[in-house]
């Protein structure tokens, strides 16, 4: 059997970012720039009032309080998106609106709480140095500037600053489109009653949903019945709508287990089958008309671990990421685990973490079972027993993979 690191380096060794494409800002949050982006343009362009108030010369309010007020002549009113006709000059203002352009003459804004209307004058009561209140243009960014460098991580703040210049669209790498399929006669909706030896497919909901937080998009395809044929049409329709393809169950040697023949029957090349470690021991990888895919066991708990320590990777790099691994840091174990008899095999525990005295503690979130899956609910760390321990003791240190926190190598 391939051991955990063999398998995580032929995996990202078949892999590499999708061609980037043009893409809108509307789709485009997360997505990784597949190269640097320089402003077209100043932001912002024009000077302009940072608030409501009067557009004035400060020389005019020098020396202004309650009770020693300047007294100014209001020659306009003027709403953001409009431009002044007058100039101002002295003993003069003009209202002015957040965002208005600055009018001709004026080098300050007086904040509207600090005036007091006379019908057409207004009384300003505090002084405003020469730039008061006032944003200037190009302030923000200079055409020619490099707003973004190549390889960034699109933000919310991103999207406003290509917006802010003009740009609707950008070069990234797209979101992998993963094809998810079950396989199984035992399944049955989650609408539906299990009959006699049937159960509810969550498979299908919990890897589509892993593939959505992984920043992929799923494509689930319809349940797959045990038949040779079934899983050959099922395998041929998610090769054609995604580029990458993760099944779920049937990858065994039983005489209902298909994928992994049909596989070969359709000239898949297999770069490994098996890994040493538990739950997700028997995980396959292939590579067919150039496309991964990927085999995980049907029990639940075990699918959801090859998501998120094989898939995972393997989809962020595709999309572009530099950084494809979850922190993995030392713990100390809280509790008591050993394993049925000495294996070789690395076991990854589903474990709760939370900080103790400047230390992370960890115990086990419940039962072990690859069929528990609320193990995983109430999970948010994953422990790595080592292929050589046997058993974990309070006070044991251990290597831990933290499942909520974001991508760190």
């Amino acid at each position: 059997m391939t051991t955990r690191s063999e398998a995580l380096r032929l995996i990202l060794d078949s892999v590499a970012p999708l061609p980037p494409r043009p893409t809108p800002l509307s789709e485009a949050l997360g997505l990784v720039l597949a190269e640097a982006v320089v402003s077209p343009e100043t932001v912002p362009p024009f000077t302009n009032s940072a608030m409501d108030g009067y557009a004035v010369r400060a020389a005019d309010c020098a020396g202004a309080s309650p009770s020693s007020p300047a007294r100014l002549d209001v020659l306009a009113d003027l709403p953001a998106g409009t431009v002044a006709s007058l100039a101002v000059r002295g003993g003069t203002a003009i209202r002015i609106m957040t965002g208005a352009p600055l009018p001709a003459g004026a080098d300050a804004v007086v904040p509207v709480e600090a005036t007091e209307g006379e019908g057409d004058r207004v009384r300003v009561e505090a002084p405003v140095r020469p730039g008061g209140n006032v944003r200037l243009a190009g302030e923000d960014v200079r055409e020619g500037d490099e707003l973004l460098a190549r390889g960034v991580v699109l933000s919310p703040a991103a999207l406003g600053v290509l917006a802010s210049v003009g740009l609707a669209e950008v070069p990234v790498h797209p979101r992998v489109r993963v094809a998810v399929l079950t396989t199984g006669d035992e399944l049955v909706e989650a609408s539906s009653k299990p009959g006699p030896g049937q159960i509810r497919d969550s498979n299908i909901r919990t890897m589509c949903g892993q593939a959505s937080v992984f920043g992929a998009t799923p494509v689930p395809i319809p349940r797959v019945p045990d038949t040779r044929d079934a899983v050959t049409a099922a395998l041929a329709r998610a090769l054609g709508e995604a580029d990458v393809v993760v099944t779920s169950g049937g990858i065994s040697v039983g005489d209902y287990d298909f994928v992994k023949a049909v596989l070969a029957g359709l000239g898949a090349r297999e770069l490994f089958w098996k890994v040493r470690q538990k739950p997700g021991g028997p995980l396959g990888f292939w590579l067919l008309d150039g496309k991964p895919v990927f085999g995980v066991p049907g029990n639940t708990v075990a699918a959801m671990v090859c998501m998120e320590e094989y898939v995972r990777p393997a989809l962020r790099k595709m999309m572009g990421h530099a950084r494809l691994f979850r922190p993995e840091v030392t713990a100390v174990f809280e509790g008591t685990f050993r394993k049925s008899a000495p294996d070789g095999k690395v076991h990854l525990l589903r474990v709760r973490a939370r900080r103790e005295g400047g230390r992370l503690v960890v115990g086990p979130s419940g039962p072990q079972g690859s069929g528990i899956l609320t193990s995983m609910l109430r999970s948010n760390a994953l422990a790595l027993v080592p292929a050589d321990a046997t058993s974990l003791a309070t006070g044991d240190e251990v290597t831990v993979h933290l499942l909520e926190e974001p991508e760190d190598h």
